[in-house]
């Protein structure tokens, strides 16, 4: 693949920048102009042609360590179901008795009466679970991020984003207006510079906790004592805050609580929590907590928020469950650690880079889009082990995404290792 096929400042393929449509004249409609739609079907070859075309593949089996695609069974090691909880039994039957107790659509938004109770009891707990004031429950991570961020920033502000973040915060941040900066992955002091030489009305720090195609962890104590500091500087208080994507984090860092507990860093007011269940909690949906002022201004201008037909009150029954499983059984998370430690030793030792990842995210360096596919069609086919190739524009570098879950056994895991061994032995990527 050329190096010039993607673009390096939006990070997607350059043949996905359309451009206008092509207009022809329409020789029945009496000069009406319409649109050339052949475009999209070269452009879709293209795709074709560099390996970078995407296909669905759906699962006829319930999430899982082990998972069906038609009839033959596989070992998923990629799914974010860290804690196995996505089909576990106290969760399915909270959820059944939220279906008989309050049915299943929910017909309108939050502000429309689109909630139940459970809605409020959802908040307020996952509120508790990270110490603040308050908490607001979205239908997604993806609607919480291109929701909450255009609310808390705009034309006077400026926005600072890890360079790795996620494209719904990339998102966000366009949708903002602010002024958005990108500092260089984890590089704290490309940061400060660039918020020392910015004067804006409002400074904004956006980061994730955990890199979901990497699997690092942000340097959030460095991050902290920096807008610690210049919150103390600043004429205004509070004028710089900081947002974190906590969505691979809860559950998994901090005994679950996620990355500001895993930093022993105090919820101050100026920093806002976003984080999802449909990860380690094994549901769907998404949260953002932090100051009850800060709460009620992003229930009041959050547009994904807003004109969103409110979640089904089971969903909210399964996630009350997910949180009451963490606090009550510290083994899961204890599990899954054990069990990622024992992975990503392994397959360093084997001899593969798994580069900076720290947590149950292991990325396996592959090189080339053609070794990635290579690998995951063996992994697949020959070792019925699920790890799909992720290639850009998802990642720059292409790689093999290892996720490790409390769910695996001693023998998913020793299976695993053994494919990647042959993999390595039988050359299957140069």
């Amino acid at each position: 693949m050329s190096r010039d096929f993607i673009d390096r400042k939006r990070g997607f393929p350059k043949i996905l920048n359309l451009g206008p449509p092509l207009p022809f004249r329409d020789g029945e409609g009496g000069g009406l102009l319409c649109y050339n739609m052949p475009v999209f079907f070269e452009k879709l070859k293209i795709l074709k042609e560099n390996r970078l075309f995407r296909e669905i593949k759906d699962r006829t089996s319930p999430q899982g360590p082990k998972v069906k695609f038609g009839d033959r069974e596989y070992l998923n090691f990629s799914s974010n179901d860290y804690l196995g909880l996505a089909n576990h039994p106290y969760i399915i039957d909270k959820a059944k008795k939220a279906l008989d107790d309050y049915g299943y659509g929910s017909a309108a938004s939050r502000l429309l009466g689109g909630g139940s109770i459970l809605h409020k009891e959802l908040e307020d707990k996952i509120a508790k679970f990270k110490d603040t004031e308050a908490a607001l429950i979205f239908n997604s991570g993806y609607a919480a991020n291109t929701g909450i961020i255009p609310a808390m920033g705009g034309e006077d502000d400026a926005i600072f984003s890890d360079e790795l973040n996620h494209a719904s915060i990339i998102d966000g941040c366009r949708l903002s207006r602010a002024k958005t900066l990108i500092y260089r992955h984890k590089d704290l002091s490309h940061l400060k510079d660039l918020i020392r030489k910015e004067d804006a009305k409002r400074k904004i720090v956006i980061t994730d906790t955990v890199f979901s195609m990497n699997g690092d962890i942000t340097p959030l104590r460095g991050i902290y004592d920096l807008c610690l500091t210049l919150n103390s500087e600043l004429p205004t208080p509070n004028s710089v805050l900081l947002y974190i994507d906590d969505a691979h984090g809860t559950g998994v860092l901090g005994k679950g609580k996620g990355a500001l507990s895993h930093f022993n860093i105090r919820p101050e007011h100026w920093i806002i929590q976003m984080g999802t269940f449909s990860k380690a909690l094994g549901s769907f949906g998404a949260f953002v907590t932090g100051s009850r002022d800060i709460i009620e201004w992003i229930l009041n201008t959050a547009r994904s928020f807003i004109f969103s037909t409110a979640l089904p009150s089971c969903v909210m029954a399964a996630s009350i469950a997910a949180l009451e499983l963490i606090e009550n059984d510290s083994e899961l998370i204890k599990r899954l650690w054990a069990n990622r430690d024992r992975v990503a030793d392994c397959i360093k030792e084997i001899g593969y880079d798994i580069m900076e990842s720290g947590t149950p995210i292991i990325p396996i360096k592959t090189e080339t889009v053609e070794n990635t596919l290579r690998v995951s069609k063996y992994l697949y086919e020959e070792k019925g082990i699920f790890a799909p190739a992720i290639r850009p524009p998802t990642v720059k570098e292409s790689r093999i995404r290892i996720t490790v879950t409390a769910a695996h056994t001693d023998e998913d895991i020793e299976r695993l290792i053994e494919a990647l061994k042959e993999v390595k032995w039988q050359r299957v990527f140069s």
